[in-house]
């Protein structure tokens, strides 16, 4: 470089060189201006196609979580709502999947614990992939439109976050829920050999969890429970007896009979009893004449009294005929020669008991003794047998209508015997009838009434509220059951006809209109 000094010592900067550009090499720089404007172009193109992808992929990660999340929610709810009676008569058929499934809930606990782990992993998972991976490219996505990297990041991870939460929640959580309680035993079925498969390769680390859960239970003295008891007692089997009748899956004969069967070890002899009034007996002074003129209205047995009213025995017609072919008093044989012992039997024991105790005597009938020591009735096998099949009919029985309770009109009348027990009536009337002192639709309306009533006579009687109504609303119904006499026999009703009528309170009419 060459440098010039003035006159008075500055220094003079050379003249700018000029380079001189051929032709040819000046006439080509627009096409390098060109080539570096496309190679940007590429690359910007490049960047958009990655962000994309790593979208893409990362809500493709997503739905595969959430996807897990609900195939280990479906895993806990349909191995818990299966039915286990219906899958151990399935395996004794020999289906190995069904023993297979069985298999998985006789490990409730480790089962919970697995799907549990499994559960919190995938919802772990959601977040820990949406901020990486669709938040930032939803962020450099928004760049390109004037956002700032920083703000994007934050709409897009806050967005994804709300939007995977949702689709979480509706198909992670409420949806399996939903269709395994729906569908238990097909999904569980379904499942078993994944789930099976999970419990295998995860066992080390869902055994961890479950021994951790379990000593924490024992330091508050707690003895943690591995499988769920699914036995059910006799008042869970009435409720399911009652709701499988309401939902149209047990015949109402086939219902009946159940329901009695769970009712009869809770009645006792006085339930099933024939009353005193009811009963034709003999006294201790009755000759063989004066019996053989008794037993022509029917009945093959009858029980002896003495004076004080007290038992004396039983006479049973094949000992009277016996007796006659043998007689050679004329008919004034007394009684007491062909009298059996009578099997005696409180008011208060259980029918079960009443069962076991006719057995052991091998008689077809007992005398039965209230607390007092008074003759209280006659039971027989047939009365037992009618507190599990219903009432039975023969031919001695023609002077009485054919059935406890008649069904009058369209269901909301009946014609019911005064003698008819009140969990019978129950049953016809689908609703609980008030309970006292008294065993009779007679009892029940003469308590109600306070009086012996007379023929025409009309008592309402207030039911009780349903206990199931009440879990669904704070105002049921108000039944009222109208009781009409229409008979009268030894003072006590002989034939009613009931009627049920319904009032909805007005209070929940209102709440129904808001």
């Amino acid at each position: 470089m060459v440098v010039s000094w003035t006159p008075n010592g500055t220094m003079t900067p050379p003249p700018p060189r000029v380079r001189c550009v051929p032709t040819g090499e000046a006439a080509s720089s627009p096409d390098r201006t060109h080539r570096f404007t496309t190679a940007e172009s590429d690359i910007r193109h490049n960047g958009r196609v990655l962000i994309v992808l790593s979208l893409l992929g990362g809500l493709l990660l997503i739905a595969v979580i959430i996807a897990a999340n609900g195939y280990f929610v479906a895993q806990e709810f349909a191995f818990m709502t299966v039915d286990r009676a219906r899958l151990q008569d399935r395996a004794e058929r020999g289906d190995r999947v069904a023993a297979r499934m069985l298999r998985v809930t006789r490990r409730t606990s480790f089962m919970l614990s697995g799907a549990q782990l499994g559960i919190t992993v995938t919802g772990l998972l959601v977040g820990y992939v949406a901020e990486p991976l669709v938040g930032r490219a939803v962020g450099e996505l928004l760049g390109g439109v004037g956002v700032s990297p920083a703000v994007g990041i934050a709409i897009g991870t806050t967005g994804v976050l709300v939007i995977s939460t949702f689709v979480q929640m509706l198909f992670g959580e409420l949806f399996p829920k939903n269709l395994a309680i729906a569908r238990p035993y097909p999904l569980a079925r379904w499942l078993s050999a994944s789930t099976v498969v999970y419990m295998r390769l995860a066992g080390w680390l869902i055994r961890f969890f479950d021994r951790a859960s379990a000593g924490l239970l024992r330091l508050l003295r707690i003895e943690p429970v591995h499988d769920v008891e699914h036995a059910a007692n006799p008042s869970d089997l009435q409720r399911i007896v009652t709701a499988s009748r309401q939902a149209g899956e047990l015949p109402t004969e086939l219902s009946l009979l159940l329901d009695r069967v769970l009712d009869f070890p809770e009645r006792d002899v006085e339930h099933a009893l024939v009353p005193h009034s009811r009963v034709d007996v003999l006294t201790d002074t009755a000759t063989l004449a004066e019996v053989r003129e008794t037993m022509s209205s029917g009945h093959s047995r009858y029980p002896v009294l003495n004076e004080e009213g007290g038992i004396a025995g039983i006479v049973h017609l094949v000992d009277v005929l016996e007796s006659i072919e043998t007689d050679t008093s004329g008919g004034e044989r007394p009684v007491t020669e062909f009298t059996r012992p009578a099997t005696i039997l409180p008011t208060l024991m259980s029918l079960p008991d009443a069962v076991a105790a006719m057995a052991d005597s091998h008689g077809r009938m007992a005398c039965v003794v209230d607390e007092y020591g008074g003759f209280a009735g006659i039971v027989t096998l047939e009365d037992l047998a009618e507190e599990l099949v219903g009432e039975l009919t023969d031919e001695h029985d023609t002077d009485e209508p054919p059935h406890l309770v008649t069904t009058l009109d369209n269901g909301t009348r009946w014609r019911v015997r005064g003698d008819a027990p009140l969990d019978e009536v129950e049953r016809e009337l689908a609703h609980t009838l008030p309970r006292g002192d008294y065993e009779t639709v007679s009892g029940l309306v003469i308590a109600h009434h306070g009086a012996l009533p007379e023929e025409n006579t009309v008592v309402d009687i207030t039911l009780p509220d349903d206990p199931a109504e009440l879990a669904h609303t704070q105002h049921p119904p108000v039944r009222t059951l109208r009781a009409t006499i229409i008979e009268i026999d030894q003072h006590v009703p002989a034939q009613l006809v009931l009627e049920l009528s319904e009032d909805v309170a007005e209070d929940h009419l209102n709440e129904s209109d808001q």
